[in-house]
């Protein structure tokens, strides 16, 4: 994933926050990580409905029903 970079970004300035005592800072950094996360996977997620078309998205299926027949 492009995109995995900025978490280990993240991970360093709040290992450096916890190392200078900026306990507050480190957790504001967590939630951030977590922000990043969802936005990352939300965006992956948009890839992938453009890439397959609105058809993934909608529910819509191609195939024929009751198309078996029974002998």
């Amino acid at each position: 994933m492009k995109s995995d970079w900025i978490l280990d970004v993240l991970t360093d300035l709040k290992t450096f926050a916890l190392s200078n005592q900026l306990p507050q800072l480190a957790e504001q950094l967590d939630d951030a990580a977590l922000v990043a996360m969802a936005e990352i996977a939300s965006v992956q997620e948009r890839k992938i409905v453009r890439a397959h078309g609105n058809k993934a998205a909608s529910g819509i299926h191609s195939g024929e029903i009751g198309t078996s027949e029974i002998a």
